[in-house]
């Protein structure tokens, strides 16, 4: 694992018993309305073997184990022993019927499964800290049936340069304090400078093509701030 995956997995293990709380906070709740569209996307069905690639506290694997149902079955897979743990606590029956959930400690660029395995998949601010993302999408793409569809949520700049500048403002001004009130200013000032690196929507489409996807759409949300992207395997 390089230097800079070492950095990214101890801002996830630090950040993880406040990850949850500091989400709710920094989005307004909106990220659970982002993710329930994420999951939707995926096209997540009853029976289905679905993956939550860098899981993290488990939000969207918890989202697919309603969808798959208790015929289906759910993988949630992170590189951080304390998200996991947090999403193992949080993993508790629903009122409706969910399929069981496997927390797996794995890297994203080295998955721990066979070809042609999964029938969707999600994945949720994970993309942008990975260290290699075309490889990161060729083993998405691999671990896929074909025809399966994958939704990556992730944050996003925006092209108009008022959108632009007021992300920058609300990454500074508001998401950095709050962490700060955590003791979490460091790992959350990462965010704007990782930001910076990540390839925009189009960028996207043209990296998951390469990968071996078939299709692949990138929708703004959020003023542009956020995205999903859709692949079909």
């Amino acid at each position: 694992m390089t230097n800079n995956s070492e950095k990214i997995k101890t801002i996830f293990n630090r950040i993880a018993p406040v990850y949850n709380q500091l989400n709710d906070w920094l989005s307004l709740g909106q990220h659970r309305i982002w993710k329930q569209m994420a999951v939707k996307w995926s096209n997540a069905r009853p029976g289905n073997t679905c993956l939550d690639l860098c899981c993290g506290s488990g939000d969207l694997a918890l989202l697919l184990s309603q969808q798959a149902g208790p015929s289906g079955s759910v993988f949630g897979v992170d590189f951080s022993q304390e998200q996991l743990a947090v999403a193992a606590r949080r993993d508790r029956p629903f009122l409706t019927p969910s399929s069981p959930i496997s927390w797996v400690e794995a890297d994203a660029l080295d998955l721990p499964f066979p070809d042609n395995y999964f029938d969707c998949a999600t994945m949720g601010y994970g993309l942008r800290n990975v260290t290699d993302i075309p490889r990161s999408l060729q083993e998405l793409h691999r671990v896929l049936k074909p025809g399966a569809k994958a939704a990556i949520l992730d944050l996003h700049r925006p092209k108009n340069s008022l959108m632009r500048s007021f992300q920058q403002f609300y990454l500074e001004s508001l998401v950095v304090p709050i962490a700060q009130q955590f003791g979490m200013t460091q790992e959350y000032a990462y965010i704007n400078p990782s930001l910076a690196k990540f390839p925009i929507g189009s960028e996207q489409v043209a990296i998951a093509l390469q990968a071996g996807f078939t299709t692949a759409t990138h929708y703004p949300i959020a003023g542009a701030m956020m995205g999903v992207l859709v692949l079909v395997s």
